[in-house]
């Protein structure tokens, strides 16, 4: 499956997705979306909150601003813990 097809990912993230190895759906789903934003934020270091938002709404096929309010609060703490650390060393929780 294309990864335009899915809720939340357009022509840019999809480009900045691929250029990490996430090529498909299928590896987007299965790398899950903190992974695929440290991915992303070690070759594009402006992705932010809002890009691992679009992509864990993605994997829920749900628009990016109707994820649950515990959901949004958890990865914005992994966003959190993410900050401060020499980003070749940090890595998913």
């Amino acid at each position: 499956m294309e990864l335009k097809s899915m809720m939340n990912i357009g022509e840019e993230l999809a480009r900045k997705l691929t250029a990490v190895g996430i090529d498909s759906a299928e590896k987007l789903k299965k790398a899950g979306s903190r992974e695929a934003f440290f991915q992303l934020k070690l070759l594009f270091p402006q992705v932010c909150l809002v890009h691992l938002y679009a992509l864990e709404g993605a994997i829920q096929n749900q628009k990016y601003n109707r994820l649950s309010e515990e959901t949004k609060q958890d990865l914005k703490d992994f966003t959190n813990g993410l900050k401060g650390q020499p980003f070749e060393t940090a890595g998913p929780k």
